[in-house]
């Protein structure tokens, strides 16, 4: 099963993609928020023969929900609607996203020995950002209760 994995942001979307049976999340393109971004999600939901989507969740280091967690929710809850008027089904989930913006700077860090401008202008951050979170979802028990919402 194809699963897509986005990071949303208030100015980009990272986007990853993966298989369920191969495990490894590889990252996509990353979608300006620009009023075209629904359409441009279910592009690449269709283009990759999606069955799931799986949003990162926002919060803060206790864990507590802030206003981003509650925008991102509110995000989904659109694009679910927006989904439901394309006729486009898809299964959503939320995983945790706590720190992996921090954690997709270091890996680009590790790849090219530093983060430039261009790297956080580009969204080359926010689809790592997605990456990591799809890896998160595939490595954790919530991946087989996806798979059974699918059967």
């Amino acid at each position: 099963m194809r699963i897509i994995a986005l990071d949303v942001g208030e100015k980009r979307i990272g986007t990853a993609v993966a298989d369920s049976d191969i495990r490894i999340a590889l990252p996509r393109q990353m979608i300006p928020v620009d009023g075209n971004e629904f359409s441009e999600i279910a592009k690449l939901f269709m283009r990759e023969n999606a069955k799931a989507i799986i949003s990162g969740l926002p919060r803060n280091n206790s864990g507590e929900t802030t206003r981003q967690t509650e925008s991102v929710q509110n995000f989904i809850s659109t694009l679910k609607d927006y989904f439901e008027a394309q006729n486009i089904t898809a299964v959503f989930a939320f995983q945790d996203e706590s720190w992996t913006s921090e954690q997709a700077k270091d890996h680009i860090a590790v790849k090219k020995h530093l983060v430039t401008r261009q790297d956080r202008d580009s969204g080359t951050i926010d689809s790592e950002a997605a990456t990591i979170i799809l890896q998160d979802f595939l490595e954790s028990p919530r991946l087989h209760e996806l798979e059974e919402k699918l059967k």
